[in-house]
Order: structure tokens, then C-alpha cells, then sequence
């Protein structure tokens, strides 16, 4: 058992980056938390995938439960526990909190125990009938685990764009709304999971579509949607793509996502039309546009990132891209530069997905 003086030294302030683990299922037990800012996850494995239990926010407290196991086999976590945000919490080591504890009226320490006792019971009974939440592909192949599976992507987007465009405060082109208002159609009538929702707030948070505020009693409720016909856009792509097989769908790598984003950035000058080639000529280009990526590449290599022309190949099964060419002029990209543009913003959010998906998944 921790000695009090090891266990008053663990105790403190600590802080977790997004993805970060606080404690894993069966992990032993020496302290609770409490969160003083930002958002946790609580999750439990299970097959090839998780249950997901609740998110935890600023002054809730995580990591009790263990305290009460009194079966004979040790202070066990009962689920895992990792940032949703960067998070900051106070551990308090069990010694701590029995001292609180034993200084207690005997009778509130047995209703206290009793009441853990069923909750415990309660949650043991939930998560026997929760789903393992493996993915199967529309072609009703198991695909293995997916954190977030495309039809629930749709489903928060398209609640997101309904609820923000009929109760959003409008403010020029933005759309503001109370957090509370969104929770009542996502997790009140369509029953969305609240940490599947907060991931997908946290990716548009991160790509400059959505900014999140505190309200009057400091908890990060006042929403606001920067891009609201984006989020239209991503949701009407997102069901044409789920009707498609696996390899007609967007597979743009991160480092052409990279490039088109830089190409984006450095566009003035770059784009030029391309000539009228004689009729004999056997190169028949693909798109009336071309883009110097001459600039584009040097300022990567000056930045000694691994990133050429040969990058645009990703690009080309979107009809973005065409051929290569070098001569005098330096190194061209056949272009459809108004499509690349429009599904910049597209790619960048489903890889954002890929890439939550990929940190979900069981190891």
C-alpha cells in the first residue's frame, strides 16, 4: 500500500496533451482526480474496439471509483482515461482522501459505499450491452475498428449545419450558438455520443471553421461557426462517398495534402494557362491550366521537407492534377486549380478523420 508520505508527494497539479493517457482499464489505483480544465475521455476495450463511457469536463472528478474496490484484489482502474483537450487536473493520492473518508459520520460512509456499490453494478449491466463499435463496410465486410464511422459523421455534421443555421445568432457570415442547444438534437434526440461529438468540434476547432468561448459561468459552451457552408460541403461529400467502393474514394497522402495547401498559399503568379499546342503535337494536356511548382518545391527544400513533385500523383485519381512537365520554366503541374481549391478544405477534413480514427484504434 502507498506509504502516505509517497502518496502526499504524488499529489498535485498535473497537465495532459490531447491523446494523452491519464490511467489504462486495470491499470492499480492510487489517486483521483480533479479536473480543473478541460475535456476527458472515459473508454473501456473491448474486442477489436471500445466502449465509449463519458466525457469529463472542468471541475468533475475522475479516477473515485477505485477508491471503494474492496473485492480483494487490489485498487484496479475500471475503464481508461485520456485528454480530449489539453487538460489540467489536481491528483489527490487515495491516503489523502481516507483520511477525509475516516474522518466521516459511519453512516454517510455506508450510504456512500452503497451507492458505489450500484453504480458500479449499473455500469457493469450498461456496457454488457453496449456495441463493440467495430466497423462494417457498406459492402458488409468487417472494415475493424472505426472511432468515428463515416454515417456518424454525417449524422453530427448534418445536426451541426441544421441546428446552427435555425437557432444561430448570425453575425456577418458566422453563426453562434450556446453549446446547450446543440446537445439538445445531438445527445437528447439523435443520441449521439458526446465524445464522438466533441472530437469532431476539436478537428473544426483545429482547421479554423469553429471557434469555442466560455459563457458567464466559465465552461467552453458559446460555439461559433466560422464556415457553415463548409460544413454543408463535407457532409454531401461525405454521402457520396460512403456509397463508393474503397478504392474510388479520396486517398490524398499528407504530404500532398501539404503541397496543394502550399500551392494554395503561393497561387499568385503561379497559375498560367496553357498554350495552344499544334495539332500534330502528341501532348495532349489534360486541363487548360498549368501551376509552376518551381517556387513551391526550393521553399520546401530550404525547409529540408521531403516533399516533390512526384506528390501529385494522390491527386490525380480527383482530377486534380494531371502531368508533370519540366522545361525552361522549371517544374509544372497540369491543373484544375478551382476544383484542387474547393476540395482543399474537404481533404484536409477527412484526413483529420483518418487520423482520429488511426489514434482510436486499438494498438
Amino acid at each position: 500500500m502507498t506509504t502516505p508520505a509517497a502518496a502526499q508527494a504524488k499529489s498535485g497539479l498535473k497537465t495532459f496533451k490531447p491523446g494523452e493517457i491519464l490511467f489504462n482499464d486495470g491499470d492499480a489505483a492510487d489517486s483521483l482526480f480533479i479536473i480543473q480544465k478541460g475535456q476527458i475521455r472515459l473508454f473501456k476495450p473491448k474486442g477489436k474496439g471500445y466502449i465509449e463511457i463519458a466525457v469529463l469536463r472542468s471541475g468533475e472528478v475522475i479516477g473515485e471509483m477505485a477508491y471503494f474496490d474492496e473485492d480483494g484484489s487490489g485498487k484496479k482502474r475500471s475503464c481508461s482515461a485520456s485528454a480530449i483537450t489539453p487538460v489540467e487536473i489536481i491528483e489527490i493520492s487515495f491516503a489523502a482522501f481516507g483520511k477525509t473518508m475516516s474522518s466521516l459520520n459511519p453512516w454517510f460512509k455506508t450510504i456512500i459505499n452503497t451507492l458505489v456499490t450500484r453504480l458500479r453494478k449499473s455500469n457493469a449491466r450498461i456496457r454488457e450491452l453496449e456495441d463493440n463499435q467495430a466497423s462494417v463496410s457498406y459492402s458488409g465486410k468487417h472494415a475493424g475498428y472505426e472511432f468515428v464511422k463515416p454515417i456518424e459523421v454525417m449524422r453530427i455534421l448534418g445536426t451541426l449545419f441544421l441546428v446552427f443555421k435555425a437557432h444561430g445568432e448570425v453575425k456577418g457570415s458566422t453563426f453562434t450558438i450556446n453549446k446547450k442547444t446543440l446537445n439538445l438534437y445531438t445527445q437528447d434526440l439523435y443520441t449521439i455520443m458526446e465524445v464522438k461529438q466533441e472530437s469532431v468540434i476539436n478537428i473544426l476547432v483545429a482547421l479554423g471553421w469553429m471557434e469555442v468561448a466560455e459563457d458567464a459561468d466559465k465552461l467552453p459552451n458559446i460555439l461559433t461557426l466560422k464556415h457553415v457552408e463548409l460544413i454543408r460541403q463535407v457532409f454531401i461529400y461525405y454521402n457520396s462517398e460512403r456509397h463508393l467502393p474503397e478504392e474510388k474514394k479520396i486517398q490524398i497522402g499528407e504530404k500532398c495534402q501539404t503541397l496543394i495547401g502550399k500551392m494554395l498559399e503561393k497561387a499568385e503568379g503561379a497559375v498560367s494557362t496553357i498554350p495552344n499546342l499544334k495539332a500534330d503535337s502528341d501532348y495532349k494536356p489534360k486541363f487548360t491550366q498549368y501551376y509552376n511548382l518551381t517556387n513551391v518545391l526550393k521553399e520546401f527544400q530550404a525547409e529540408n521537407v521531403a516533399i516533390g513533385a512526384d506528390q501529385t500523383e494522390d491527386g490525380k485519381n480527383l482530377s486534380i492534377f494531371g502531368e508533370v512537365l519540366i522545361d525552361n520554366a522549371g517544374t509544372m503541374v497540369e491543373i484544375d486549380f478551382e476544383k484542387m481549391k474547393k476540395l482543399y478544405p474537404i481533404i484536409c477534413f477527412m484526413n483529420a478523420i483518418k487520423k482520429l480514427n488511426q489514434e482510436k484504434a486499438p494498438i
